[in-house]
């Protein structure tokens, strides 16, 4: 059997070993800042209960007295690491009165002279609000990830389990085992071990999306890069083969953007070419495929879109495009696009395809500009 002081130095060490760990391995990554709240928020916490097993051994009062607060902290940095991860804008001052808050409330009972068991009592009270509120920013998020729904769901439990144990037991902490204790300690480890782990792997998950993001879309406009579009496209197509559906394909290319370049810089450059994935966006379908081939060039797949419906939405994009709002760097220059619209056919190749969709945007180039050219069917080989 487990008493009370045994587990307060057992938690405590696994806290420390754990943040120990995180150092480890955050000295051989890029970690995010939430990360090293989090290792900080562990060794605080852990360094508070282990103090917690140690003041009456060594019997210092002083170690008594900062016992609470860096429990608390630990606690409190805990939750600020969950905001700054969910980009909460006003994390820090709501850190700042959760701190100011439970300070008050530490130093109020040191004040009113309460027992070292009372003290625990209401330091695990504080414990169980702060531990709601991370399970309430976890579980908030309707597409919030397994992971994420388990970590919360765990902090709920635990501040459940708290409640019980101060409603039916009164926060009797001078028991061994009973089934409220039992419940409360077993939950208090699994906090540390699934939160501990837990919060690893959702740093580390959101570096991976990161990391994929980075692999598949054009960082300037926010669509699909040359690689990530062709990869695309090649199932869309594939999809559409075996679906015996349609699937139109358009090279897109903004009209004297060179001149935009030499005459208003790079910066102005890029700010035209966000302007136009922009309203790009808003005239396509969420299932459209839009890729940056390089440059100002651009090319769209649109699934099951046959060529009258194709040639709609390149004219509605063109338009769009030519409404679109006055560069902030350019004055009154007005931006153009040109198109070249093909229809994939049967058994056509994705390459030959886009070969001839560029044939069709160069036909739209050398005619005057800012106009939809629709290309050939592919020839019949006899």
């Amino acid at each position: 059997m487990i008493d009370n002081q045994t587990f307060m130095l057992a938690i405590g060490v696994g806290n420390i070993v754990f943040a120990l760990l995180m150092a480890g391995y955050m000295r051989n990554v890029d970690n995010t800042p939430a990360l090293r709240y989090w290792m900080w928020a562990r060794l605080l916490g852990g360094v508070g209960q282990a103090c917690w097993w140690l003041a009456p051994v060594v019997n210092l009062p002083v170690i008594d007295i900062l016992t609470p607060f860096a429990w608390i902290g630990g606690v409190i940095i805990e939750v600020a690491a969950y905001c700054l991860f969910f980009g909460m804008p006003h994390w820090r001052r709501l850190a700042y009165l959760a701190a100011l808050a439970s300070g008050l409330v530490l130093v109020g009972a040191m004040a009113a002279g309460v027992s070292r068991l009372q003290m625990q009592w209401i330091v695990s009270l504080i414990m169980a609000w702060f531990a709601a509120c991370a399970a309430v920013l976890l579980l908030r998020e309707r597409g919030a990830s397994l992971l994420q729904r388990i970590i919360g769901v765990n902090d709920a439990l635990f501040a459940l389990a708290i409640g019980a144990w101060i409603v039916f037991e009164h926060g009797r902490l001078d028991v061994a085992i009973t089934p409220v204790g039992g419940a409360t300690y077993l939950l208090s480890y699994m906090m540390m071990i699934v939160n501990g782990f837990g919060f690893l792997l959702l740093c580390k998950q959101k570096d991976d999306l990161q990391m994929q993001r980075l692999a598949t879309i054009d960082g300037l406009t926010d669509t699909l890069n040359r690689r990530a579009f062709f990869e695309r496209a090649e199932s869309a197509r594939l999809l559409a083969l075996r679906l015996r559906k349609p699937i139109a394909l358009m090279m897109l290319d903004l009209d004297h953007f060179k001149r935009l370049n030499d005459g208003f810089g790079h910066a102005c450059g890029d700010e035209a070419l966000r302007v136009f994935a922009d309203t790009a966006r808003g005239v396509l379908r969420d299932h459209d495929l839009m890729g940056r081939l390089g440059g100002e060039e651009f090319a769209l797949a649109l699934p099951g879109t046959g060529l009258e419906g194709a040639l709609h939405a390149a004219e509605r994009l063109r338009v769009a495009v030519a409404e679109a709002p006055l560069l902030s760097c350019a004055g009154s220059y007005r931006m153009t696009v040109s198109i070249g619209l093909v229809m994939i056919d049967t058994g056509e190749e994705l390459t030959a395809a886009l070969a001839r969709a560029d044939h069709a945007l160069y036909v739209a180039k050398t005619t005057g500009r800012n106009r939809v050219e629709v290309g050939p069917a592919m020839l019949k080989r006899a």
